[in-house]
């Protein structure tokens, strides 16, 4: 039954779910998107999830693949997702719509062409609703811009959704949107997956190949979803294999949906790790009650859990040569009035600036020392990690302006303790998830556990965050914002 009296259907059903109804013709596509249209039109203005609108454009899409499915023979394939709605993050392109990259220094006019991980995205049916709000060059966890405006959290409106898909969670989490878009370059999908209680997985690295490699590979498209199971046939869409990428393996041999069904292998190595890899942050106590939950759950489930740490390096080593090639993300921006360019992303430019091609790549070759000795101790020790998410709660809005007023960068360092988890395994390159598995006992508030597995083994990783979904499921919780 609906849970909105003005939707034909529950708004927060998954994906997959209102894709096989649509297949049946229960539902429409026409009234798929109008209704999400219109949970987008209540919800947003207490959100602000979505810069960009194009309406007629998006029932145009819903239209055609209306007329799809009325056309289809009865034995006739589908792509996947035909007919359901999905916003795309303002830091990818859409043919004809405009991307702003979060930012008042960037051109308005329409993008000529769909970036290769989104047109994936569309080919497997998706009908594109609208891009959804982040930070400046998706270079924080939060969106607070002059650009966009502030975006904020359907379980505490007075809290971040995180980010850098900042939209993106809100939007998922309050029923505004089925799925969305997303992209992780240093937690940007598990941050918000974390925040607003969804799963968000981030890829191998070079798994979902873009128009070009970002930051030496640190970043990768994906989406942020309510269910395991859609999360693994996203990524059944986006893991295409490309020849035009310099980073691109050849497709899976068996569907990830297929393998998310089948249950892990038992007795598998579980490690753990609830103190903060950079020195000086304070792991939340209701992150560490996530791990620990997530770790009975699985220990329950037939898995050893393995005392096994491992060899991080020295934390100032790591923090500098992430930062001497996170302080490049924009460098594919093309800005039209770089004067309007937020303090903290000016500091970060003038950082990068400062170093210069030798000390670049002195940068990426330590980044790889570090990938290199993690993931050769992982594989001799573990099958998979669990981690905080992140070390806090979600930050209250402005929480991130301490110190700004002197020193801009300062933004950045403020953000560390929503960060410090995922960003060592956008180094190591390991694919990591964040799963909904616990809500803090005083604020309500979703808590996510990470889990990382071995590189290009998102097959696993997806079978055991499966197990966890049954073990501690999640699909009833609903924020008040959307409820």
């Amino acid at each position: 039954m609906p849970t909105d009296p003005f939707d034909p259907f529950d708004p927060f059903t998954p994906a997959l779910d209102l894709a096989a109804a649509v297949r049946r013709r229960e539902l429409g596509p026409v009234e798929l998107a109008e209704a999400y249209l219109r949970r987008a039109d209540r919800l947003d203005p207490v959100l602000n999830a979505f810069c960009f609108r194009d309406d007629a454009a998006v029932l145009a899409a819903a239209r055609a693949a209306e007329r799809r499915v009325l056309a289809a023979g009865k034995d006739e394939r589908l792509p996947p997702f035909l007919g359901v709605p999905l916003p795309v993050k303002d830091l990818a392109d859409v043919a004809g719509w405009p991307t702003t990259h979060g930012s008042l220094a960037t051109s308005r006019e329409p993008a000529a062409a769909t970036d290769p991980a989104v047109g994936r995205l569309l080919a497997a049916g998706f009908v594109p609703m609208g891009k959804t709000t982040t930070s400046e060059f998706g270079a924080l966890p939060f969106t607070e811009s002059p650009a966009l405006g502030i975006t904020r959290n359907p379980w505490d409106p007075d809290r971040t959704p995180g980010g850098s898909s900042s939209g993106a969670g809100a939007a998922v989490a309050a029923g505004a949107a089925p799925l969305a878009h997303a992209e992780d370059g240093g937690g940007s999908i598990r941050i918000p997956a974390s925040c607003t209680g969804l799963v968000g997985l981030k890829p191998t690295r070079g798994r979902v190949a873009g128009a070009t490699v970002l930051v030496e590979g640190l970043a990768t498209g994906g989406a942020v979803t309510r269910t395991v199971e859609d999360t693994a046939a996203v990524l059944d869409a986006l893991a295409r294999h490309d020849p035009g990428s310099w980073w691109s393996p050849p497709a899976p041999a068996r569907p990830y949906a297929a393998a998310c069904d089948q249950a892990p292998p038992t007795g598998l190595r579980i490690g753990h790790l609830t103190d903060s890899p950079v020195e000086g942050i304070t792991v939340d106590p209701a992150c560490r009650t996530a791990v620990e939950r997530a770790l009975r759950a699985l220990e329950h489930a037939g898995h050893h859990l393995v005392d096994a740490p491992l060899p991080l390096p020295p934390a100032a080593e790591l923090v500098a040569a992430f930062t001497a090639i996170w302080n490049t993300g924009a460098a594919a921006v093309p800005l039209t009035d770089p004067d309007l360019v937020e303090p903290h992303n000016r500091a970060l430019r003038r950082a990068a600036h400062a170093v210069d091609s030798w000390a670049y790549a002195q940068a990426v070759q330590s980044a790889q020392r570090f990938s290199r000795r993690l993931v050769e101790d992982f594989l001799a020790r573990h099958d998979l990690l669990v981690t905080p998410t992140m070390a806090c709660l979600p930050p209250r809005i402005g929480a991130w302006r301490t110190g700004t007023a002197a020193d801009p960068a300062a933004a950045v360092r403020n953000s560390y303790p929503m960060g410090v988890f995922t960003s060592l395994f956008n180094v190591t390159g390991q694919p990591a998830i964040s799963l909904p598995l616990h809500r803090d006992a005083a604020t309500g508030l979703p808590v996510g556990v990470q889990l990382v597995a071995a590189p290009w083994r998102e097959d696993l990783l997806l079978q055991v965050a499966r197990t966890l979904e049954e073990a501690l499921p999640w699909a009833g919780h609903r924020p008040p914002v959307g409820r």
